[in-house]
Formats: structure tokens, sequence, C-alpha cells
């Protein structure tokens, strides 16, 4: 059950998608409620299908922690899955992500809203770029080749697609299509609906408790699909410009005259 009330609306909702995380929970929520603290906001947690502790210290951080809330997949579905989860529950206007094992940094937050904020009225996401990754070599040699083969065949010129910290306002999130890994390419999905996409340098922690849940043969084998997928969709997007409405009695009026 949620701590929080769903019915009150927030200025921003972090959404942290969590699978087999127990023992990250407490720490980064800890940080991330910091960050946002005398502000109005939400922490969504999204558990997907963990078999571990996470639901239980989830529970327990729910007591102290009003701003919590908690949804949980009774199927394991993928990050993606658990990031639309989050959103449509979400009550917040701008949307905040970062992954749940504790790499991402919660007070780079920060430098993250205000490059968003800044590029007003123009909407879109401002994502994080690692400038010192915490990770094994053969993550990192993984993560250049899949960098390369966005570059060459979407165009997607974000430095660095694959980081978890990010912020992106509600309008644009909910208008981006739907499956299965597309947070991997949220920058050019971002830019098909005309949204700016902003860098923004942040830092890296190596992981504390845990292990990963992405192998990297994996990770490229289907990255490849969903490029491809990807590719589709950007071949058939259509911007159609500023839409405006003219030539159209407003209902207020066509009332009064009905009744005139």
């Amino acid at each position: 059950m949620s701590v929080a009330d769903a019915s009150e609306k927030v200025e921003i909702s972090v959404l942290v998608p969590v699978m087999n995380e127990a023992g990250n929970i407490r720490p980064l929520m800890n940080e991330i409620a910091a960050v946002f603290a005398g502000r109005s906001f939400e922490i969504l947690y999204i558990n997907d299908g963990s078999t571990d502790n996470t639901a239980k210290e989830l529970a327990e951080a729910g007591a102290a922690i009003p701003q919590l809330r908690i949804l949980n997949h009774e199927n394991r579905s993928g990050q993606s899955a658990a990031l639309r989860s989050g959103l449509f529950a979400s009550r917040g206007d701008i949307i905040a992500v970062l992954d749940g094992d504790g790499q991402n940094i919660p007070a780079d937050f920060a430098q993250i809203e205000k490059a968003l904020i800044g590029a007003r009225p123009a909407l879109g996401m401002a994502g994080g770029v690692r400038t010192k990754r915490q990770d094994s070599w053969i993550k990192l040699r993984a993560s250049h080749c899949a960098k390369w083969i966005r570059a060459s065949l979407l165009g997607d010129s974000h430095p660095d697609s694959g980081c978890g910290i990010k912020m992106v306002d509600r309008d644009i999130f909910l208008k981006l299509p739907y499956f299965n890994h597309m947070h991997r390419f949220m920058p050019v999905l971002v830019r098909r609906e005309g949204g700016v996409v902003l860098p923004v340098a942040v830092g890296h922690r190596a992981r504390e408790r845990g292990i990963s849940k992405y192998g990297v043969i994996d990770r490229l084998v289907v990255g490849i699909t969903d490029i491809l997928g990807v590719i589709w969709l950007m071949k058939r997007s259509a911007h159609p410009g500023h839409v405006s409405e003219t030539g159209v009695t407003s209902r207020a009026d066509m009332t009064k005259n009905n009744e005139d």
C-alpha cells in the first residue's frame, strides 16, 4: 500500500525501478529524500518481481519516508516496464529517473534539473553523462561499441544514452513509444517527439552491494534487435509542428447559443 497520498499533485516524481536490490534500498532512498527535502516530491520504487528482501526493506522504509510510494509487479517485466508503471502512477510534471543499484548519485539531480528548466519553454530531457565510470573494462568496451552503433544507425548524438539518471518533462515522457528496453533509447525517442535533449556531466560510483542484472553479451545481442525496431519507428515519425485551432466556437459559447 502506498504511504503517500496518491491524489495530491507534486512538483517532482522520482522513479526508481528495482529487482533484487536488497541492501541498496534505504541508503539510496535516504540520499534522494535529502536532495529534495523542503520541496513537493514523491519517490516511487517499482519492485519488479524481486525474490530477495527488497519488498521487506521497502515496507520498512515506508514507515520512515512519507514521500515513498511502492509499486509491485506480480510478474518480472524489465526496467522499461517498471518505468512505465511508475510514470502512469506518478503525479509530478517533472519525472526524475535513476537506477536502483546505487551507482547513480542523487545529488546530481540539482544540475540536471537546472539544465532542464533552463531550456524553457522547450520541453524534453536532461540526461546524465558519466565522466568517470566505475565499471569493468568489458562493460566500458561494450558501451563504447553500443554508442558507436547508435550514433551510426540512429544519429544518436547524446554522449551517454545508457546513463540511468535523467529528468524528463512528463508531457514528453507520456508520448514516447513503449517497448521492452526502450529506456536505453530515450534520447532519440525524445527527439522523435520534438523534445530537446541536454547532456549533463554527472558522477558515477562502483556498485557496493548486489550484482548487475545485465550480461554484456546478452545486452549487445538484444540491443541490435532493439536498434532495428527504433530505426523502424524513426522512419515512420511525422511532426506537424505547432498545432492550432481556428474557426471553432468555444463550448461555452455553443451552450449559450443553444439556450438562446
